[in-house]
């Protein structure tokens, strides 16, 4: 088995799921028990100013410019360390097809699926090599594969330093990216790049420098409880005011009905009785008008909801989560696509730019300074049950981002 699959399915071992729900930084302890095993890695392989924050749960690291190179711009390759807490990452069982026949999958003993019909992608790797879950748990690809894959190119710089001719590269693997706080406690002036590559994409050939403008709204509405006997005129049913307030925003801007570059709102959560209510929802947009247009939409249907039941009925609170880095890559940094594109041609890689309908820790970074487009992993299907990997396309992956590390 290759070195990167032997990382990977060594990492997604350890269940690092972060917390929604945490008031800590990280959200969750158990990040640490990878980053330590990161760290150690690090060091046995050779690499330089290894430090693991143990207070923050970051790991840093150094690959020292080859000789003649020293001078050279310093590149920095970043992936986090948590898992989505949308599903289960204890007690992960992969399970690896190979030779696929291009056939439905059973994932295990968990009467779960992966379809050809669903998910018509697979039908691209009959004859390769994928792992899959057991379907009780996600697999951790997202982004787990991202750190087994920069892992691999940094052993292939540390143990055979005279093949190749690269510049200083800087390794950072985060915690708590996947609820939006991975790099809260970042600290660029240890990380010390001038630009980076987050490795947290899907399919192979997935490069990406756009990413959507995200904000999180909370409506909190308050009604007025009556005994349903005589509550004609004077009950404020809460959840159906809840209600009310979904159904006057538009029905085509939610995740099912979008894709490419349209934004939505989603309702991920929803409590309530007569008494009290309240809506969850993330609001995105790759365009900075339409997202601030729908965030004054959200506003609006407050203010319609108020005039109608009384004053602070419904009451919002938006937060901005991050921005598109499109902003902050074009035009002085699309090099750093272009190189990357390149390197795809040259290993015969089907280079795919494509928008990422989500973000990642390189979009807040852009912001912060550090340009910071994201590359391919190989997977397919993150935060759930159905999730899936390619082999070869982790094996070359490790490939490009050793070519990409050469070439900047």
């Amino acid at each position: 088995m290759s070195r990167v699959v032997n990382r990977f399915l060594r990492y997604i071992k350890i269940d690092t799921a972060s917390s929604e729900n945490a008031d800590s930084f990280p959200s969750t302890d158990k990040q640490f028990n990878l980053a330590r095993l990161l760290a150690k890695e690090l060091r046995e392989l050779g690499a330089q100013d290894v430090y693991l924050d143990d207070k923050y749960c970051y790991v840093y690291a150094t690959i020292p410019a080859s000789s003649g190179r020293e001078k050279d711009k310093v590149t920095g390759f970043i992936a986090h360390m948590d898992t989505s807490p949308e599903t289960s990452g204890t007690d992960v069982k992969p399970r690896i097809i190979n030779d696929y026949d291009g056939k439905d999958i059973s994932l295990g003993d968990s009467g779960l699926v992966l379809s050809t019909k669903n998910f018509p992608e697979l039908k691209r790797y009959m004859g390769l090599n994928l792992i899959v879950t057991s379907g009780d748990t996600l697999l951790g690809g997202d982004d787990k594969a991202g750190i087994a894959e920069i892992m691999t190119m940094a052993e292939n710089f540390l143990t055979q330093s005279d093949k190749y001719s690269h510049g200083e590269i800087r390794i950072a693997f985060t915690p708590d990216e996947e609820i939006g706080n991975g790099v809260d406690r970042f600290d660029l002036e240890r990380f010390g790049a001038d630009y980076a590559y987050t490795v947290d994409g899907g399919a192979l050939g997935e490069l990406e420098y756009e990413n959507f403008n995200a904000a999180s709204l909370e409506v909190n509405i308050k009604g007025v409880t009556v005994h349903p006997g005589e509550a004609k005129d004077k009950m404020k049913n809460a959840t159906r005011i809840a209600m009310e307030f979904d159904s006057m925003l538009p029905n085509q801007d939610r995740p099912e009905n979008t894709s490419g570059y349209e934004g939505f709102f989603h309702l991920c959560s929803m409590t309530g009785n007569v008494e009290e209510a309240s809506l969850s929802y993330i609001i995105r947009d790759h365009s900075r008008e339409l997202f601030e247009n729908k965030k004054k939409l959200a506003i609006e249907v407050a203010e319609k909801l108020n005039k109608k039941y009384g004053p602070s009925s419904v009451q919002l609170k938006i937060e901005d989560s991050y921005y598109n880095m499109r902003e902050k890559i074009e035009p002085e940094f699309m090099f750093l696509v272009d190189n990357v594109r390149e390197c795809m041609e040259k290993l015969a890689i089907e280079p795919i730019v494509t928008p990422i309908r989500g973000g990642t820790d390189g979009a807040r970074l852009s912001f912060m300074g550090l340009p910071c487009p994201n590359i391919c992993t190989g997977g397919h299907n993150f935060h759930g049950k159905y999730e899936y990997i390619c082999i070869e396309s982790m094996e070359k992956i490790a490939e490009l981002l050793t070519t990409v590390a050469c070439k900047q």
